[in-house]
C-alpha cells in the first residue's frame, strides 16, 4: 500500500503510550491515596537497591507557547519560586518518611513549564534539598528555554551533577515562531550549546516539532539543517498534538493553519531523512541520537526504557513525580498529583499528599504493559506462550500493510511500521478496545 493510503487508513487518534493503561483508562473509582502509598512501600521493599527516578515539575513560564500541551502557569512574578520550592521539598520529605529513609536516587529530571524560569540560586536550593551534596551516580537532566537559560544556570546545575541539557526549539522559522508565540534564534541556541559543552555537559537534546501551524517543507528543512550544524547528541522530533479541547491556547490559530495528512507526513519524512542522512540513529518513536550517546547505546543493548518522562537510558521500577500534575509509577500502581497549582500547594502545606487520581494495575495490565513497552523500546516483543488469537486478528490488517510481521511467537515492527508505532501498540491495548472513546481523548497518530 502506498504512503498516501497508509496515512488515510492509520491517521487516527492514538495514545503516545508513556504508560499502560493510558491515563484516560485508569480505574480511578477504586483508587485511594492509601492504596498508592501501600503499593509504593511494597515495591520499594523489593527494588530499593536499584534506586529510583525523580521527576520534578516546574510549571511556571513567563509567556504562553500556544502549541504547548503541558501543565503551565503563566506569570512574570518570580516571587512564586520559593513558596513552590518549599512545597516540593516538603512533598519529598513526606515520601521519605513513608519509605522510612531517603531512597537511593538513580535519575532526576527537571521538566516544565520552564525550569530555567527559576533563578540558579533557587534551583540549587531545591536540588541540594532533594539529593544533598553527594550526586555521584545520579543521572541529572533539565529542560531549558533558549531565551532564559543563562551561563549561571549552566554553571550552577553542572556543579550539582547535571550532565544533560534539553533545549526546546520546535522551529526556527520566524513565521512559525510568531504563530506559536515562541522565539529563539539559531545563534542563541548555538551559544548555549557551546557554553554547555565547554562546561562539561556530555549530552544535549533539542526538541523539534513537525506539524506546527504555518510550517512548510522549506522552513522545516532549514531548521533541521541549522540543528544538524550544532550536532546535538539527541533530537526529539515530535508530532504536534492538536488538542484544543484540552489546551485552549491552541485556538489562537485555526485548523486551516495546521498541516494535515500527506502534508504533515511530508514534514516528518523530510526531517527524518535529513537526520538519518546526517548520521543520527532512530530510537523508538520520535527520537534520534548519535552513536556515542547513551540513549543509542541503551537501544542497541535493549536496555532502553520508557516512562512518563519519555525515553531514558535509566531503568528503574519506581518513579516519584513531585509537583503539580506530576505522575508517579511504582510498577504496580500509578498516581497523579492535583492539576491545579493552588490545590497542590494547599494539600502539601496541610501535610497531605496531593494525589488526585491513580490506577492499580491488574495482572493483565502488567502483562500488556510489558508487551507495549517492548514494542516501544525494542521494536519487537516475544510471547512465552502462543500469541493470543484476538491480538493476531487485530494485527492482520497491519501485517497485510507491512507494518508488522509475526515470526513464531515474536511480533516485530517493520521499517515501514516505525512510522506507525502507535497504531501497532493499539492492537494490544485491551482498555482501548473494551471502551472505545466517544469523545476526543488523544491526538492523531500521524
Amino acid at each position: 500500500m502506498d504512503t498516501t493510503k497508509l496515512l488515510k487508513k492509520y491517521n487516527v487518534a492514538a495514545p503516545r503510550y508513556t504508560s499502560y493503561p493510558t491515563v484516560p483508562y485508569w480505574n480511578t473509582d477504586k483508587f485511594t491515596t492509601g492504596q498508592w502509598l501501600n503499593s509504593l512501600i511494597k515495591s520499594y521493599a523489593t527494588h530499593k537497591e536499584d534506586g529510583i527516578s525523580i521527576y520534578i515539575h516546574l510549571p511556571f513560564c513567563e509567556s504562553l507557547c500556544t502549541y504547548c500541551g503541558c501543565n503551565t502557569r503563566i506569570t512574570k512574578n518570580h516571587c512564586v519560586e520559593i513558596p513552590y520550592i518549599t512545597a516540593l521539598i516538603k512533598e519529598w520529605e513526606m515520601y521519605c518518611k513513608v519509605l522510612g529513609e531517603k531512597p537511593k536516587i538513580k535519575e532526576l529530571h527537571l521538566g516544565g513549564g520552564t525550569p530555567t524560569f527559576f533563578s540558579p540560586q533557587n534551583l540549587k536550593y531545591l536540588i541540594t534539598s532533594i539529593i544533598g551534596q553527594d550526586n555521584e551516580g545520579i543521572a541529572c537532566s533539565f529542560e531549558g528555554h533558549p531565551d532564559n537559560t543563562t551561563t549561571t544556570h549552566l554553571q550552577v546545575l553542572h556543579q550539582l551533577g547535571f550532565k544533560r541539557l534539553s533545549l526546546g526549539i520546535q522551529d526556527f522559522d520566524s513565521k512559525v515562531q510568531l504563530m506559536i508565540n515562541r522565539f529563539q534564534t539559531p545563534e542563541q541556541v548555538a551559544h548555549i550549546t557551546k557554553e554547555a559543552r565547554a562546561l562539561g555537559y556530555d549530552s544535549i537534546n533539542f526538541d523539534l516539532i513537525y506539524g506546527l501551524p504555518g510550517q512548510t517543507l522549506k522552513g522545516l528543512k532549514q531548521t533541521i539543517i541549522e540543528v544538524i550544524n550544532m550536532w546535538p547528541e539527541r533530537i526529539a522530533f515530535y508530532s504536534y498534538a492538536h488538542v484544543p479541547w484540552l489546551k485552549p491556547g491552541q485556538r489562537h490559530y485555526s485548523e486551516k493553519d495546521i498541516p494535515q495528512g500527506n502534508e504533515k507526513f511530508a514534514l516528518y519524512q523530510i526531517g527524518r531523512d535529513l537526520l538519518l542522512s546526517a548520521g543520527y540513529q532512530e530510537i523508538g518513536m520520535d527520537h534520534f541520537a548519535l552513536k556515542k550517546d547513551s540513549l543509542f547505546k541503551a537501544s542497541e543493548s535493549h536496555q532502553l526504557h520508557r516512562n512518563f518522562m519519555g525515553y531514558t537510558d535509566q531503568h528503574t521500577k519506581i518513579l516519584i513525580g513531585l509537583g503539580v500534575s506530576s505522575i508517579s509509577d511504582c510498577e504496580t500502581a500509578f498516581a497523579q498529583n492535583s492539576k491545579t497549582l493552588e490545590g497542590y500547594v494547599a494539600q502539601i502545606n496541610n501535610d497531605c499528599f496531593a494525589v488526585e487520581k491513580g490506577h492499580l494495575l491488574t495482572d493483565k495490565d502488567l502483562y500488556i504493559r510489558q508487551h507495549i513497552s517492548n514494542l516501544m523500546c525494542k521494536g519487537f516483543t516475544y510471547f512465552h506462550t502462543e500469541i493470543p488469537t484476538v491480538i493476531i486478528e487485530r494485527l492482520k490488517p497491519l501485517i497485510a500493510d507491512n507494518l508488522v510481521q509475526i515470526t513464531g511467537r515474536e511480533v516485530s515492527i517493520t521499517e515501514t511500521g516505525k512510522s506507525f508505532l502507535r497504531n501497532v501498540c493499539m492492537a494490544f491495548d485491551e482498555h482501548l478496545w473494551d471502551r472505545q472513546p466517544q469523545t476526543n481523548l488523544f491526538s492523531n497518530a500521524v
